[in-house]
Order: C-alpha cells, then structure tokens, then sequence
C-alpha cells in the first residue's frame, strides 16, 4: 500500500459517509429515531479499533519470533491509535445511550467489559513508560500485547452475549441486521467501516514513520 490511491479512496469514502450519514434518509424506529445515524460512526469506529489491534497483535507476535524492533514500533503505533478509536467509539457510544437509554452509562455488560478492555490497553501504554531498557520494553510489551488482545475477544463476543444487554446483537437483544440496518443504511455503513479504518491506518502509517525516524536518531553514533 505504497501508492495514494487507498488515501484518496479513505478521505472519498469518509467524505460519503459523514455527508450520507447526516443527510441521506433513514428508516424511523421507534425510540432510535434519528439517532440511528450514529451507527455510521460509533459502531465503525470500534470496528476499525479492533482491526488496527489486531494488526498491533501481529506485529507484537513478529517481534517475538523475529527480535526486530521495526515490529515493535509498529506494534505500539497502531495500538496507540486503536486507543484512540477505542476513546471515540466510547464517547460516541455514550452520546448515543444518552438519548436511547436514558443515560450515557448504566452499567451495561457491554459498557462495562469495553471499558475492561480499554482499561488492560491504557496499562500497556503505562508499563511502556515504566521501563527504560528498550530490548526489555519491547519483549515484555509484545508478551502483554499478546494476552491484552487474547482478552479482548471474549469480553466484547462472548461475556456480552451471555447475559442480559441493551446492547444490539447481545442478550436475547436482536442485532441492526434483523430490523434496522435497511439496503439504505447498507450503502452508508459499509463505505464508513472501510473509511474509518482507512483513516486509522494511515494516522497508525504516519505515527510509525515518525517513531522509526526518532529510534534511527537516537541510536546512531
């Protein structure tokens, strides 16, 4: 993905969906209203969050196996920014309880193992500035890393789903693809998960570079 053209297609995609998303019609649902057109933005947005770990995943698993700290950069660089999906998809989910649950937070097994999950990543960040060695930094956040995704799958798939939530698609709560997510929606949402992710992987691109060039800086005599 060395050429521009996923960054044309990223900023074209992302400029459909914003546009789409607040102007293009919407099915009316009873307490959702126009609120549904939140689903263009908090729900890629943890999509993309999950994507960008996944990819901070693999690059933790490299450095493991290869020794090679252009894997640990990149591990950390793409995390940082699936921390701040993490954060956007978080406020933006809030708002969107606000006006269809009554309140921004209630506890909702949901909410509450996000915010687990989010917790055991903002931990990395920190065991990261604790230690100064950068070998040991490196193979000790990869191992993290490593288990902070493994935790991540059952706390937003599988907990969730096995006891009451507000949460579409958990609980017994049926999900949008079963009475929300219309052929008009489609056309909106899927370009937005592309286009959210798109976005998260070139500021992930940009943040690497710049990591790599301060580490050759500093490590050249």
């Amino acid at each position: 993905m060395r050429s521009n053209w996923w960054k044309i297609l990223c900023v074209v995609l992302l400029a459909y969906a914003i546009i789409g998303g607040l102007l293009l019609p919407v099915p009316a649902r009873h307490i959702l209203n126009e609120t549904v057109r939140n689903l263009y933005f908090h729900v890629p947005m943890w999509f993309g969050m999950m994507l960008l770990f996944g990819i901070s995943f693999y690059h933790s698993l490299m450095y493991l196996r290869k020794q090679d700290m252009n894997h640990d950069i990149k591990a950390v660089a793409f995390l940082k920014i699936g921390v701040l999906f993490s954060c956007l998809g978080m406020i933006t989910g809030m708002e969107w309880a606000k006006y269809t649950w009554g309140e921004p937070w209630s506890n909702d097994p949901k909410q509450l193992a996000t915010a687990i999950c989010m917790l055991s990543y903002f931990a990395y960040l920190i065991l990261r500035g604790g230690i100064k060695d950068e070998e040991k930094r490196a193979k000790i956040s990869a191992v993290y890393n490593v288990f902070a995704f493994a935790m991540m799958i059952p706390l937003l798939f599988i907990l969730p789903r096995m006891v009451d939530s507000l949460h579409p698609g958990n609980g017994g709560n049926p999900g949008f693809n079963s009475y929300d997510l219309d052929s008009r929606m489609r056309l909106v949402f899927y370009p937005a998960v592309m286009g959210w992710f798109l976005l998260g992987y070139w500021i992930s691109t940009l943040h690497v570079r710049i990591n790599q060039i301060n580490y050759k800086r500093d490590n050249t005599f």
